[in-house]
């Protein structure tokens, strides 16, 4: 499957849920910053995930379903490291450069499983508190 069929498949929530792994969040990840700013890039995986999840009827878990830390810490990560070696021209491209963000550990360096995996974490985003996540073109206004 093209990038383009990848990300036109999630956005229309037909992506089959067996295809929609941690590969594939790091892939609508990417797909989605190499498209804008940084804050763009955040409202749309947002948005998508949760429509995604809607539309599959993915339960709430502490472990499943939304998780916003989760969501941000990864789409930082992906945005950050698009910036430093981009642009790339696909996903497997971002792929050569980037493999550890495929391990669904990545957070580990950022983020103790205690401060993670809470419901708190799970509904509003939590700076980690092991290392700083690296930082981004945000704009001063917001």
């Amino acid at each position: 499957m093209t990038d383009e069929e990848f990300l036109a498949a999630f956005e229309a929530c037909t992506l089959p849920p067996e295809l929609w792994t941690h590969t594939a969040h790091v892939r609508a990840a990417f797909l989605l910053a190499r498209e804008g700013t940084w804050v763009e890039a955040l409202q749309a995986i947002r948005s998508r995930i949760q429509a995604y999840n809607a539309a599959t009827n993915t339960p709430e878990a502490i472990d499943r379903g939304y998780h916003e830390t989760i969501t941000q810490a990864f789409m930082r990560l992906v945005y950050a490291a698009n910036l430093r070696t981009g642009p790339h021209a696909t996903f497997e491209a971002f792929c050569l450069q980037h493999p550890e963000l495929l391990e669904k550990g990545a957070l580990r360096t950022y983020y103790s499983r205690e401060r993670l995996m809470t419901w708190e974490a799970k509904r509003d985003f939590f700076a980690p508190d092991l290392c700083p996540l690296p930082l981004v073109d945000i704009p001063r206004d917001l």
